[in-house]
């Protein structure tokens, strides 16, 4: 399946439809993780107008999360059997329709319904997206450029959404779900006239739909489950028994992965050391950030009194600096590798949840959380490209759509994993005294960034298992096929 803009970036040279197409791709990119972050500024504001809950509330988050997280193997899977173009265009107009009704419906399981849709679209548009740049940019130094500009647009939409979230929902919280549809919409036409066409695999082993079945089933019970044990408790029998029939549910998939002529998962890619890593970093990393993001902007609006705008303006710094850096990332991978970068970007990270350890009731901003939003900052721009990058090299082509997709999955997983364990921390240590002081409100939320802090270590512990002593480069060209072993040391290029 070789695409017709491969010939052009092979030999380096990006023409303006090689361009466009990269632009449409990282547009969508933008408005996966823009809808992730964006809500969370506009929840007070939507829970007002349609008098709404706290736990019905977190339901317009998860709701997307769920629909995301639960259906990203299917969703990569189906890039490649039945055409990452096909695919990823059909989804990108689900959710530019998805994205309108949103913003038009009054009532509170309508526009968590839409957020389900909206999550589930992105859900394949994510790993398809991943897959087309995979297959139309040769691996190395072409690819890394090109998987670093559509990786920072994905973090930058993660820090930027509060920012637009803020902006808009001084006017009303409807604009802030109403914002992606006429992108999606602009992104849609001009993918129709430049997206490649491709072939779809040939596939005489069926399409494993058992597995299919049980690794969606597995997928929406686990983050459903992780999702509700923070309201339910964590040590309920109802959670229990839900993360027991996820357990099952998991058994009975790889037992059907290992038997299918054409599985849903290869499981022999886990066998590599670098794409273990490098899910497990993207685990953690963003689940990190997400459960930080979501207890920031509390002790923000709720503790300090600033408003949606105030609230995102503070973390602009940190979108901003990822912007930057979008085209100069590839070349620093290119010279120093995705596991230094990985390590050094956990590190940043660690480092700028510490200092934010030190907050309190009237904080300044430039000496107290300014250092934190660009350590943070730095650490998207090293890490989240590094680990796209680390994840997709040396995958056979025809599975690069498996690979984002499990990619993705580990990503969404993480967030809505930790999100509720921080959650959870948080409400255990809230004080229960309706007239406790804001000294007391603030220790409730110490122990969070805590929690925050020591997944962010975590991942840095796994990170660093990568770094080798670094053998002299061999001339020779990585071979496709050897995702089921341990990839050479060429730190230029991969782990």
């Amino acid at each position: 399946m070789t695409s017709p803009l491969t010939t052009p970036a092979s030999e380096g040279r990006w023409t303006p439809r090689l361009w466009g197409t990269l632009l449409v791709l990282c547009a969508a990119m933008f408005l996966d993780a823009l809808d992730v972050s964006m809500v969370g500024v506009a929840l007070p504001s939507i829970g007002a107008d349609l008098g709404l809950s706290t736990s019905t509330l977190q339901w317009i988050v998860s709701g997307y999360i769920l629909g995301y997280g639960g259906l990203l193997l299917l969703g990569g899977r189906a890039a490649d059997l039945l055409g990452r173009r096909q695919v990823f265009l059909v989804a990108l107009a689900v959710f530019a329709i998805a994205s309108l009704l949103g913003g038009l419906v009054d009532s509170g399981p309508l526009l968590i319904a839409s957020r389900f849709v909206k999550g589930l679209s992105a859900a394949f548009t994510a790993p398809a997206g991943l897959s087309i740049i995979t297959t139309t940019f040769a691996e190395g130094p072409l690819r890394n450029r090109a998987l670093s500009i559509y990786t920072t647009c994905g973090a930058t939409g993660y820090s930027m959404g509060l920012v637009f979230s803020g902006l808009l929902t001084e006017a009303s919280w409807r604009y802030t779900m109403l914002l992606p549809a006429p992108v999606a919409l602009v992104a849609l036409v001009v993918g129709l006239k430049l997206l490649p066409r491709t072939e779809r695999e040939k596939n005489s082993g069926g399409y494993d739909i058992p597995g299919a079945v049980l690794g969606t089933a597995s997928m929406l019970l686990l983050v459903f489950t992780v999702v509700q044990a923070a309201e339910v408790g964590w040590g309920s029998a109802r959670t229990i028994l839900s993360f027991l029939a996820v357990a099952a549910l998991l058994t009975a998939f790889v037992a059907v992965e290992r038997r299918s002529p054409s599985p849903l998962i290869r499981l022999g890619v886990l066998r590599s050391g670098p794409q273990v890593r490098a899910q497990l970093g993207a685990l953690t990393f963003l689940g990190s950030y997400i459960g930080f993001q979501f207890l920031v902007t509390l002790y923000m609006q709720q503790l300090l009194g600033w408003s949606a705008l105030h609230t995102a303006l503070a973390f602009l710094p940190a979108g901003a600096l990822v912007a930057l850096s979008a085209t100069k990332v590839g070349t620093v991978i290119d010279r120093f590798g995705t596991p230094r970068l990985i390590v050094l970007g956990f590190a940043l990270m660690v480092v700028g949840y510490l200092l934010f350890l030190r907050i309190d009731l009237d904080p300044v901003y430039a000496s107290v959380i300014l250092p934190t939003m660009l350590l943070v900052g730095a650490a998207f721009a090293l890490t989240f490209p590094s680990l796209n990058v680390q994840a997709t090299n040396g995958v056979d082509e025809h599975e690069q759509g498996m690979v984002s997709g499990l990619l993705n999955t580990s990503v969404q997983v993480g967030g809505a994993l930790f999100l509720a364990v921080v959650t959870a921390v948080l409400t255990a240590n809230a004080p229960q005294d309706p007239a406790a002081s804001r000294q007391e409100i603030l220790d409730g939320y110490l122990p969070g960034l805590v929690v925050v802090t020591g997944i962010a270590v975590a991942g840095l512990l796994i990170s660093l298992t990568g770094l080798r002593v670094r053998r002299p480069r061999q001339p020779s060209v990585v071979v496709a096929k050897s995702t089921s072993q341990e990839e050479p040391d060429r730190v230029a290029v991969r782990d």
